[in-house]
């Protein structure tokens, strides 16, 4: 029987967190003690809620007791609340976790061209120079590892996006679109074509974002937010 797509995400997370260890079930929580994990930089705490679930990770084991007591009653909508029930140096997040199974896909129209060029070429680069450094950060796009579904106006790329595989399982997608041309369905247009390729090979879409605007893409593609995500350095 197919797995579905928080099914697979747990496994995904699972598989990352850098030890042996099975997400657990519903309503309860796992901190295990992983110096290596990548759910977070290193020498970090990282948390990951699914499905009502949590999966944390600490580097050392005398964090684990502190951050398994903070983590109890706290939801995917709660974990920004978590930087205030322990000592926190440094956070990064919380970010919505969405996933998509390929028959809830929802393609956009087909308003213009998309074209698939290479995730370095000058065109794909001029746009990330366009931005503040901070929402090309954001976007991920320098990241992906797929060619890059783009749109063009007037000969330049003003949207595009691609994606990054995650341990052959799921396609982390990003997507950026020009400051001037946000607000037309372009990022949907991109990251639709993006999506689709992912799906063709067997991967699962994976959608990280905090902007609203970003999570409201994601929704109109038929993305589910089935959690979220955080790091704290304690």
């Amino acid at each position: 029987m197919p797995r579905n797509a928080l099914d697979r995400a747990r496994d995904l997370w699972a598989g990352l967190a850098g030890t042996p260890v099975t997400f657990p079930a519903s309503g309860d929580v796992n901190v295990v003690v992983s110096p290596g994990s990548s759910l977070c930089p290193p020498g970090w705490t990282g948390v990951v809620a699914l499905g009502g679930a949590i999966l944390a990770t600490v580097p050392d084991a005398g964090l684990a007791e502190p951050v398994r007591s903070a983590l109890p009653d706290l939801g995917h909508t709660d974990l920004a609340r978590l930087p205030e029930r322990l000592p926190v140096l440094h956070v990064l997040g919380p970010a919505t976790l969405a996933y998509l199974d390929a028959g809830d896909f929802v393609a956009a129209p087909a308003t213009a061209e998309v074209e698939r060029l290479p995730a370095d070429h000058p065109a794909i680069r001029a746009l990330l120079a366009s931005v503040p450094e901070e929402d090309a950060d954001e976007s991920g796009l320098e990241e992906i590892a797929s060619a890059a579904c783009a749109v063009r106006e007037g000969g330049d790329v003003v949207a595009a996006a691609g994606f990054r595989p995650w341990l052959d399982t799921a396609a982390h997608v990003s997507v950026l679109t020009a400051p001037r041309c946000r607000g037309r369905g372009l990022a949907r247009l991109a990251a639709s074509a993006a999506v689709a390729d992912a799906l063709a090979i067997g991967l699962l879409p994976q959608w990280r974002a905090r902007p609203e605007q970003s999570r409201r893409v994601a929704r109109a593609l038929g993305f589910r937010e089935h959690g979220a995500q955080i790091s704290i350095r304690l």
